[in-house]
């Protein structure tokens, strides 16, 4: 409901459920094995592994801290070299 998905394809393995849950929802998908799905399997890991790392760092805090260290970071990420 929060992104506009009706005009994407999805990239799905040979996994039957994938398939038939994007049919029911009436999306469109591409089976593939190789390639470009495969590299986005790598990002979403990367992420995962991130987010996870970043939990671990900060579980303990307030998330008001957390949050201003977002955005110093965010800042410090975005500023020109």
């Amino acid at each position: 409901e929060k992104h506009s998905v009706e005009s994407a394809v999805f990239l799905v393995d040979g996994a039957q459920h994938l398939q038939t849950a994007l049919s029911r929802a009436g999306l469109r998908f591409h089976p593939e094995r190789h390639g470009n799905r495969n590299s986005i399997e790598r990002i979403f890991r990367e992420l995962k592994r991130r987010t996870s790392s970043f939990s671990n760092c900060f579980s303990h805090v307030f998330p008001e801290t957390a949050e201003n260290w977002l955005q110093a970071f965010a800042a410090w990420f975005n500023a020109p070299n």
